[in-house]
C-alpha cells in the first residue's frame, strides 16, 4: 500500500475550525448600481460602514468598457472618437507658405535667444 504525507484521508490541507463568518462572507454590505451610456447595469458591493466619500461615483463598466455612473437617468456620455483622417484631409489643413515662414522665423529667434546670440 502506497501512502504519502501525513494527512488523514478526506481532509484538505489547511482546513480548520474557521467557518464562512470568520472569512467575512457574512459581513454587512450595501449594493450600489452603476449604469453606462448603453444602459448596462453593474452592481458593486461595499462594506456597510464605508463613508460615502470613499464610494466611487464612476467605474468602468465590465460589459462595455465605458464609464458608468450612479445616476441612471444621466449616465456618463460616450467617449468621442475622432474619425480617421485621410492624407488629403491633412494636406488641406496645412498652413500657407507665409505662415510657415513666420513660424520658422519665430522658432529660430527663440533658439538664438536661448544660446545668447541675437
Amino acid at each position: 500500500m502506497a501512502t504519502g504525507g501525513n494527512a488523514i484521508r478526506g481532509t484538505r490541507v489547511g482546513a480548520g475550525p474557521m467557518g464562512e463568518q470568520d472569512h467575512g462572507y457574512h459581513a454587512e454590505r450595501i449594493s450600489i448600481s452603476y449604469w453606462d451610456a448603453l444602459g448596462n447595469e453593474t452592481v458593486r458591493y461595499f462594506a456597510a460602514g464605508i463613508p460615502d466619500e470613499e464610494i466611487p461615483d464612476t467605474i468602468d463598466s465590465p460589459h462595455s468598457g465605458l464609464p458608468a455612473g450612479r445616476d441612471r437617468e444621466n449616465p456618463p456620455a460616450l467617449a468621442k472618437t475622432e474619425p480617421y483622417k485621410t492624407h488629403l484631409a491633412y494636406v488641406k489643413e496645412r498652413r500657407t507658405d507665409e505662415e510657415a515662414e513666420a513660424l520658422l522665423d519665430e522658432a529660430l529667434q527663440k533658439l538664438r535667444e536661448r544660446r545668447g546670440e541675437v
